[in-house]
């Protein structure tokens, strides 16, 4: 019984011991992690930017991305080099215009939807322009992937197309969903194609022609309703304001 009672009191003198330790040991460390902290001074001169933010215009070398005045780009879009939007287009959410290696265009009261990518290479392998050419009252369909393509007025890239380089989209011409165009492929006037690879389906009707347009007016309608946001009535101006006091800016 003696020597049950001695274990005993052994262990929890040790567990006792140990537990005071650490808690001494731990309160040090607070306390120096504490300290180290309010000795750290920052620099005067140091401007606090948040970098979390998405860079929506990025220069490069001497190309600036352009964008005309009545132009709608969303605010999370990425245009690069060589880029220009022409007045009445529209660049919406996610969408990423690569201008680095050659020309990007978008025409007038054009569209270029969600989570789009378009891209230009060097040159093209089959002798046709590299630059991607996307000219007035087109819609490209969310998610849609352009590389060095042209696209003639009036027509409509369906969602979650591929058009790869040298492809030639001619005027009043629709792609079905999911189409790929293979590099250098022609897609003639007029004509309904789908697939992958792209294949003709049918001559649109003239009725279906005069629709094309009226998709993009309807688009470019709607972009109008998102410049509320960004002008003075709107909650905006409250951040600028803030900002501009935060730099010590008067303007």
């Amino acid at each position: 019984m003696a020597t049950t009672l001695a274990r005993i009191a052994r262990k929890s003198l040790t567990t006792s011991t140990a537990f005071s330790l650490k808690r001494h040991f731990g309160t040090e460390a607070v306390a120096a992690a504490i300290a180290s902290t309010k000795s750290i001074t920052p620099s005067a001169d140091r401007v606090k930017w948040d970098y979390r933010g998405q860079r929506k215009i990025i220069p490069l070398g001497q190309w600036l991305p352009k964008i005309a005045v009545d132009a709608y780009v969303a605010p999370n879009v990425v245009l690069a080099g060589q880029v220009t939007v022409y007045d009445g287009a529209s660049v919406w959410n996610g969408a990423v215009l690569r201008g680095d290696l050659n020309k990007i265009t978008v025409g007038f009261c054009s569209n270029v939807q969600e989570r789009c990518v378009l891209h230009a290479a060097w040159n093209s392998p089959t002798g046709l322009p590299a630059e991607t050419s996307i000219e007035r009252y087109v819609t490209i369909g969310a998610y849609s992937l352009l590389r060095s393509c042209t696209i003639e007025p009036e027509c409509i890239i369906g969602q979650h197309s591929i058009l790869m380089e040298g492809s030639l989209v001619e005027t009043h011409s629709i792609l079905e969903a999911g189409s790929v165009v293979p590099p250098g492929r022609r897609i003639p006037t007029g004509e309904l194609w789908a697939g992958n690879p792209a294949k003709f389906v049918r001559t649109l009707t003239h009725e279906e022609t005069l629709e094309i347009p009226k998709l993009a007016v309807a688009i470019n309608d709607l972009s109008k309703t998102y410049f509320t946001e960004f002008l003075p009535y709107s909650t905006v101006y409250l951040e600028v304001e803030k900002l501009k006091n935060k730099l010590g800016i008067n303007v």
